[in-house]
């Protein structure tokens, strides 16, 4: 009798600690934004730095470093979305590690049920990264990146077309700021 019991408390123990790990999304709240794709958010009573798994935005915020084109949308975007959503959710990978080498959370965040990585992945914000195997949703960000590069956008897009884009912003700024002169000049006249 002894043993029975005790080979159901080995298989209970087993059971519950492999399903522990992949026991699903754990529900957070979004302490603060860090950037495009870190953000820090209260778990279980924790606050923890959690880097997303799987991508890389371009760099906005980092020491010692320069601002990368779209580093700074990206992270708006990314703070807009977390900050408006009704329920954020991580899922830790089973087949990635736990934290990264800077000893932050390794995890895919969902906001309001959708992959917040495939979000930002497919309106240019981001590039796939970061893989080491073949982790839970790496089939749907790769899907998400073909895509957003074929279509050329943001970080995809051509430096031609980076600069059209600041030439059209300057342009356009100058026109208004001729449009303003000319108002200001009638009504003085």
């Amino acid at each position: 009798m002894k043993n029975k019991v005790f080979v159901l408390l080995i298989i209970f123990i087993f059971i519950f600690s492999t399903n522990v790990y992949a026991g699903g999304k754990v529900k957070v709240t979004l302490d603060s934004c860090v950037d495009g794709d870190t953000a820090n958010f209260v778990v279980k009573n924790q606050k923890k730095k959690v880097r997303f798994l799987g991508i890389n935005t371009p760099e906005s915020v980092k020491k010692d470093s320069e601002v990368e084109s779209y580093g700074k949308e990206a992270s708006n975007y990314t703070c807009k979305k977390l900050k408006n959503a009704k329920k954020i959710e991580l899922e830790y990978d089973p087949k990635s590690d736990k934290k990264d080498k800077y000893g932050r959370v390794l995890a895919w965040v969902f906001v309001d049920g959708k992959l917040l990585q495939k979000d930002l992945v497919s309106k240019g914000y981001a590039k796939v990264a970061y893989l080491y195997d073949d982790y839970l949703y790496t089939d749907e960000i790769r899907k998400a990146e073909e895509t957003a590069k074929s279509k050329k956008l943001r970080v995809w897009s051509t430096e031609e077309q980076i600069s059209e884009e600041i030439m059209d912003n300057i342009s356009s700024f100058f026109d208004k700021i001729k449009r303003k002169i000319a108002k200001f000049i009638k009504s003085v006249l």
